[in-house]
């Protein structure tokens, strides 16, 4: 859903906007996840084993980490678009490295584990909340091309 909203959306706004306003609104769903006590339930819509729909209680904060997920299943293709802007000729090798790079996601996983292990799964989520808290950065600050010097034609 996330990602079909993210391609229908990036025509009308630009890469920087759009992952500038996902990474601060994925930034307020987990914080948000964080701070609100477990005992805040909510009823979100399952799929049950027998093949129908249905109602399940759960925690709230449950239902800030999946909106969380919707905001960064729209990431992608602004992370993609401001990385390989300006780039010029180089363009197709930068995109190859890009691609290998996405190992990145395999590894935050494992370092919020390690987190959780150590310190509760719900403080483990501050992985998180750096990871995108880095994403935003990179929206607003990170992705200037500075490299103007460098003949790309």
């Amino acid at each position: 859903i996330g990602r079909l909203t993210g391609g229908s959306l990036g025509a009308k706004f630009s890469s920087k906007g759009m992952l500038s306003f996902v990474s601060l609104l994925g930034l307020v769903f987990v914080l948000l996840a964080i701070f609100i006590p477990e005992t805040q339930m909510v009823n979100m819509p399952v799929f049950k084993a027998d093949i129908s729909f249905g109602l399940a209680q759960v925690p709230m904060s449950i239902m800030f980490l999946i909106l969380c997920g919707l905001c960064t299943s729209v990431m992608w293709g602004g992370i993609f678009n401001l990385a390989t802007e300006g780039l010029g000729k180089y363009t197709a090798a930068a995109s190859g490295i890009f691609m290998v790079m996405v190992c990145g996601g395999g590894i935050l996983p494992a370092i919020q584990g390690w987190a959780a292990d150590a310190v509760g799964y719900i403080q483990s989520y501050w992985v998180i909340v750096l990871a995108i808290a880095y994403l935003l950065f990179y929206a607003l600050v990170g992705s200037k091309n500075v490299n103007t010097d460098i003949d790309v034609a």
